[in-house]
């Protein structure tokens, strides 16, 4: 744990600076008029029926090939724009863009209406190798996913290829899938912001983070469908902390290794984190068959109420009907469970590790864990399988494959 928290602070200590953010109420305080791109000077309408895709392409163009220090793109409060599927692209002349959404922006309604190139949509906004990105606001992205979770999904935002940004305050509901996901990008840091969809919307992840690193995220409501956040391959040095999460499916590394693939996910840092109502919590799920590691992972102080599996390792994760037994599997090794209290569902265990015979968990250490049944005259129980390490403190319910210190 030294070293890890080490690792953890020096990352802290080099990040780059924060870049300031803009609000609409101090926008020409800090920025002069001719920095400002205002979308509706470009043409939008606002009025949540015309499309304002090129106004806001034309903004954009505008805002990239300005040679001020900052220039900022915005989107004015009291208005609703409707947008079809658009990239926003670098490489930009700053090294510092604002994105600044005070108004409201909408997809379109119906899954035939998207204008997607060859119609293929990946996702619906995309910012794609922009460095220095700032996006702000006080604004609502509004995905209207209910007409497409009978379909195959698209995306709401993706930032893709970018360093160095700095999402924050804004809010985001019923994405047809994923509401943000973060792709080889380094340098992220992801605060106060509130993403919403219904229980049952499939596939709506919060956050999904793949081939990151150095992720930051705190300070957020996040409930949906899915993975509150989820943490994909070759995704290292992530720091969660103070999120509230429910409904969904927790906070979860992986899956990983589907395929024979190599799943490599380290130094995770999860703390002060609210369950509620959800039907996992810390997890990490591997397939069978994988390769690669899951390590140096921490989860700590964490609260859960009425969360169906707390704590789950799960190397046997299959999510078809029928699954292939392998011998092979990713390793999952070095995970702390640190002071994680609450009330779980008593139809299910409250701590499970089920883990391979061939390649075990290891070096799995749990302290002060306090896990009670949200049933009367019930008790929570634990299910362990091939994993090693040991306890420290109060342990409730017991995990008797792991020793006592």
């Amino acid at each position: 744990m030294d070293t890890f928290l080490s690792v953890f602070l020096l990352l802290t200590l080099t990040a780059p600076l924060p870049t300031q953010s803009f609000h609409n109420n101090h926008l020409h305080n800090n920025n002069n008029d001719s920095d400002i791109f205002d979308v509706v000077d470009h043409g939008a309408i606002g009025d949540g029926h015309t499309d304002d895709t090129q106004a806001f392409k034309d903004a954009w163009e505008a805002t990239c090939m300005s040679s001020s220090s900052s220039p900022t793109m915005h989107i004015p409060t009291g208005k609703t724009f409707l947008l079809n599927p658009l990239t926003f692209g670098g490489e930009c002349k700053s090294k510092s863009i604002n994105f600044v959404i005070d108004g409201d922006i909408i997809a379109p309604s119906e899954p035939p209406s998207w204008r997607c190139h060859n119609n293929i949509c990946g996702a619906w906004i995309v910012f794609y190798e922009v460095d220095g990105l700032n996006i702000s606001g006080s604004g609502t992205i509004d995905g209207q996913g209910s007409n497409w979770w009978d379909y195959s999904c698209k995306n709401v935002l993706d930032i893709a290829h970018c360093n160095n940004v700095h999402l924050s305050k804004l809010s985001f509901k019923d994405s047809p899938q994923m509401h943000i996901r973060l792709q080889t990008s380094t340098w992220v840091y992801i605060s106060n912001i509130t993403i919403t969809a219904p229980g049952d919307s499939p596939n709506t992840d919060g956050i999904h983070i793949r081939k990151c690193t150095n992720v930051f995220i705190d300070d957020s409501v996040i409930g949906t469908g899915d993975d509150c956040i989820s943490i994909g391959n070759e995704s290292s040095n992530l720091t969660i902390s103070r999120i509230v999460c429910g409904p969904g499916h927790g906070i979860s590394i992986g899956s990983l290794g589907q395929a024979g693939d190599d799943g490599q996910v380290e130094y995770v840092h999860v703390s002060d984190v609210q369950f509620k109502g959800t039907t996992n919590g810390a997890r990490i799920k591997t397939w069978q068959g994988g390769k690669g590691y899951v390590r140096h992972i921490v989860f700590e102080r964490i609260m859960c109420t009425d969360a169906a599996q707390p704590i789950i390792i799960d190397q046997f994760y299959c999510d078809h009907t029928r699954c292939t037994n392998h011998t092979s599997a990713v390793q999952v090794s070095n995970v702390t469970y640190s002071n994680i209290y609450g009330t779980s569902s008593y139809t299910k265990p409250a701590v499970k590790l089920a883990c391979s015979e061939s390649v075990p968990c290891t070096d799995i250490f749990m302290n002060n864990v306090t896990l009670r049944s949200n049933r009367d005259g019930r008790k929570a129980t634990t299910y362990c399988l091939d994993a090693y390490g040991r306890v420290q403190g109060e342990i409730v319910p017991p995990v008797p494959c792991l020793t006592h210190r």
